[in-house]
């Protein structure tokens, strides 16, 4: 079963496994890099990794819209209940959940989390997730630490990884953690947005296939594709 993979700009992806489409942090109004609007976007599965705007984005409207499942930890999930979206699934960091889509699990990161109206966003995550076969780490805004090790462990056949500095990682620590994670394939995210996170996702991708023997890295512009089979 093939997973294909498009990416938003920023931090936001869309995967689709088995029928089955799945939004993670989709920040597409007032992202000068999205392809799509928000209004053009459907899912089955909304997934955020912490609370702040640029990641939270249009998931609102569009779990109203189109009645997808939200997925993220217990202070957001009570918080889009606030908001009118009951649909939702409240995880915590370390613990997972099986789906008719796949497991998903949070995992650290190194990040803050506060929601668009000031409200506790609880704990920032990455997700792990486990479609068919594959294994797919969307790393969230996170600093590089050690453990990304153990998730690596995992055996992982896809890596999200921010480089763009500043917030998150800058392409030196993401190089790194590509060694502790040991992914089949990376594609590097939260870049270029704007000026503040400039980075040239080529070069850095020339230093990762250099730094891991094997490695595949996929630069997308955004709203291109690429097919994990």
């Amino acid at each position: 079963m093939a997973v294909r993979v498009t990416w938003y700009g920023h931090a936001a992806f869309l995967l689709e496994s088995d029928g089955k489409r799945i939004l993670i942090d989709p920040f597409l109004s007032g992202n000068p890099l999205a392809p799509v609007k928000a209004e053009e976007v459907q899912a089955d599965v909304i997934i955020i990794t912490h609370g702040h705007a640029d990641h939270v984005g249009d998931a609102v409207d569009i779990a109203r819209r189109t009645g997808a499942l939200v997925i993220s930890n217990y202070e957001i999930t009570s918080w889009f209940q606030s908001k009118g979206v009951q649909n939702v699934w409240a995880l915590h960091i370390g613990g997972g959940r099986d789906f008719d889509f796949g497991r998903v699990k949070l995992t650290p990161a190194l990040h803050g989390s506060v929601l668009p109206d000031g409200a506790y966003g609880g704990n920032p995550a990455g997700v792990l997730l486990y479609l068919g076969k594959h294994r797919i780490y969307h790393a969230g805004d996170t600093g590089l630490f050690g453990d990304m090790k153990l998730i690596g462990a995992e055996k992982l056949d896809l890596a999200l990884l921010p480089i763009g500095d500043n917030f998150t990682m800058g392409p030196a620590d993401a190089l790194q953690a590509v060694r502790l994670l040991k992914p089949k394939v990376v594609i590097p995210m939260h870049y270029n947005t704007w000026e503040l996170i400039q980075q040239d996702p080529h070069a850095w991708a020339r230093k990762a296939k250099a730094a891991v023997k094997g490695l595949k890295v996929v630069v997308l512009e955004p709203g291109g594709t690429f097919e994990l089979k």
